[in-house]
């Protein structure tokens, strides 16, 4: 096993001690359509803004069915606090028309079958898949992820959150895709932070190339 497996593996253990409590994921949803239209809503969003805002989307909306028939100005509306809200809301509307449509109004438990969707990229059919399916296509990559991998020096990106997956992929056996997503993001926001990571008190430090080069 080379440097880069063993490390990954070895950050995946400590972790899973570190944050036990570590959710799946941050967005509040019910069942698989509300966890899709949260999840596109949340790109280059914070979660937190997400989750005051898709109580009352899916009050009004609660299914593909009702989104499909939704005016997209109502949408906009309902998403306006949380940002570029003309494009989300025409990605929302359209994607619960195709799940109506296409699909019986169910999510598509499939890679392709969710990338087809308008607004939804390869990461954010990651969260769906691993989070409401339990399904390891890949890894998900936010912010977090794609920060904390740079630091760790698993991924040389700096950008291409597809490229960045692919090395992680490589150095992670499948059955601990999910749960490095989901440790690494509790760690991006807990301890290494984008702008202060605290080094210190960090329980990886050891396995961390970069520790204490931030201050």
């Amino acid at each position: 096993m080379d440097d880069n497996k063993m490390r990954a593996k070895n950050v995946v253990k400590i972790l899973g001690k570190t944050y036990p409590d570590a959710p799946a994921t941050y967005l509040m949803h019910g069942n698989p359509f509300e966890m899709l239209i949260a999840t596109i809503l949340s790109a280059n969003t914070a979660d937190a803004c997400i989750n005051q805002i898709t109580p009352a989307i899916f009050t009004k909306y609660p299914d593909a069915k009702a989104m499909a028939n939704a005016e997209v100005e109502d949408l906009i509306e309902l998403i306006r606090q949380c940002g570029t809200y003309n494009k989300k809301s025409v990605y929302i509307r359209d994607s619960a028309r195709i799940l109506y449509e296409r699909h019986s109004g169910k999510v598509p438990k499939t890679m392709d079958g969710l990338i087809e969707l308008p607004g939804v990229s390869r990461k954010t059919a990651n969260v769906v898949l691993s989070v409401v399916f339990g399904v390891n296509e890949g890894i998900v990559v936010d912010t977090h992820v794609m920060r904390v991998s740079q630091r760790l020096e698993l991924t040389k990106e700096k950008k291409n959150r597809t490229r960045a997956e692919k090395d992680l992929m490589e150095v992670l056996p499948r059955n601990q895709w999910y749960e490095y997503a989901r440790l690494i993001g509790a760690h991006g926001r807990r301890t290494c932070s984008a702008r202060r990571p605290s080094c210190k008190e960090c329980s990886i430090n050891e396995l961390c190339p970069t520790a204490g080069q931030w201050g």
